[in-house]
């Protein structure tokens, strides 16, 4: 393996080296008008309440709320320092991912720390903290009010479990179990449950880091409070060769989701019960963070670092809209633009109008036309050769590793 020999680059590989390099050139440009984070941002939330602001959660263990308008952080929501295995001092550990409440005006946010943070929106002061469900990273959120107005947290682990959880007084109410390895997404079913009063049953999704999308029933019956089975459980759904990072109802219920086997499946419901069935299959090539659908497009963002729109009609790649310079964390259609986080501590905007859309594509045409070799700045990323399947720098080992390398991040 060769290595620079230069003394300041000791330990640094000249591939590293390289990476580094381009990483600081690519990180002045202005694509997608981007906001600038003091920290990685591995989590991003449209405000239901706003069309011009998100929520975006960071490694410093902070959630900010940002108008994409101004670049202006509106709200900072804070947590308390803990110590750590590596550190006897207090620190703010990475928050991984958002969940909101209009209802009762909450937002709820997983921590490596393995509990769950929650903010009362209007006032900033914490609210309840969730405790003593997981026993490793909370890696998803999701809360609903679907069943008799019960306020459900439900919350997904590194540590294989998902957790219900009474979304305001923070009690435990049940535990999932069923995944071999760590729970990275979950999705509520939008259509009723055939087999069950849809005001008190519901149908969960959750996609884990072996592939695999398993199904849970969740009911509440007066005077037995929560009860939940798995589904199929001997049949889950297998589309994809690893992990599935993210998992996505569209507006006609059918579901989506992003592997990091480099490919996002559009699934159908089969005729026979409990079949799905993939109706659409995008090849990103590198793995696949996260995944949005619109009418008319879907859009996705990984590791490849560009912002891929596909024509949802003819599953062709229609654009790329590149900007970061680091990994895509994650993706969100906020009007008609689609918002975009990533590692690199930036949060950009693109629009998908029609007349915005076709002058990105005639502009990138013609730098493709001037730089045949494709070198043009912004364009492409690190290891993107298509078909890679392995996982790297958000795996839990690796999450772990970065906990001690953040030690003095800002």
């Amino acid at each position: 393996m060769s290595r620079s020999i230069d003394p300041d680059h000791f330990f640094q590989t000249n591939t590293s080296l390289e990476q580094s390099k381009r990483k600081a050139l690519k990180s002045t440009n202005t694509n997608g008008s981007p906001i600038r984070l003091p920290s990685k941002v591995l989590a991003l939330l449209p405000d239901p309440t706003s069309p011009t602001h998100v929520f975006v959660a960071e490694s410093a263990g902070t959630v900010r709320h940002l108008n994409l308008e101004t670049h202006s952080t509106t709200s900072i929501y804070t947590t308390t320092p803990v110590t750590t295995p590596s550190s006897s001092t207090p620190t703010s550990t990475p928050l991984t991912s958002l969940a909101l409440s209009p209802t009762t005006s909450t937002l709820y946010a997983g921590s490596w720390d393995t509990t769950i943070h929650s903010w009362h929106l209007s006032t900033r002061h914490p609210s309840t903290r969730f405790r003593r469900g997981h026993s490793d990273f909370v890696k998803t959120l999701l809360v609903t009010h679907h069943l008799q107005g019960s306020p459900l947290l439900l919350s997904g682990s590194a540590d294989a479990t998902i957790v219900i959880w009474h979304a305001s007084t923070g009690s435990k109410l049940h535990t999932l179990k069923g995944h071999a390895r760590g729970v990275l997404s979950l999705a509520l079913d939008p259509l009723p449950d055939p087999s069950g009063d849809p005001t008190t049953s519901l149908t969960l999704f959750s996609a884990c880091s072996v592939g695999e999308i398993r199904r849970w029933r969740i009911t509440t019956t007066a005077g037995s409070g929560i009860t939940a089975q798995e589904v199929y459980a001997d049949s889950p759904i297998r589309v994809h060769e690893t992990s599935v990072f993210r998992l996505l109802f569209d507006s006609d219920g059918d579901l989506w989701s992003a592997s990091a086997d480099g490919t996002v499946k559009g699934l159908v419901r089969g005729e026979a019960g409990g079949a799905w069935e993939v109706q659409d299959s995008l090849t990103h090539g590198d793995w696949v963070r996260d995944v949005c659908v619109t009418e008319r497009w879907v859009v996705t963002g990984g590791r490849e670092e560009g912002v891929r729109v596909w024509d949802r009609g003819t599953g062709k790649l229609h654009h790329t809209f590149t900007g970061h310079f680091d990994e895509i964390t994650s993706l969100a259609a906020v009007g008609s633009k689609i918002v975009s986080a990533a590692i690199d501590g930036t949060v950009r905007q693109w629009s998908l109008e029609a007349g915005d859309l076709r002058r990105a594509v005639e502009e990138a045409e013609a730098e493709a036309g001037a730089d045949p070799k494709g070198e043009v700045e912004g364009r492409g990323g690190e290891g993107r050769g298509e078909g890679k399947k392995e996982e790297t720098l958000m795996t839990e080992e690796e999450e772990r590793e970065l906990v001690e390398l953040m030690g003095g991040e800002e």
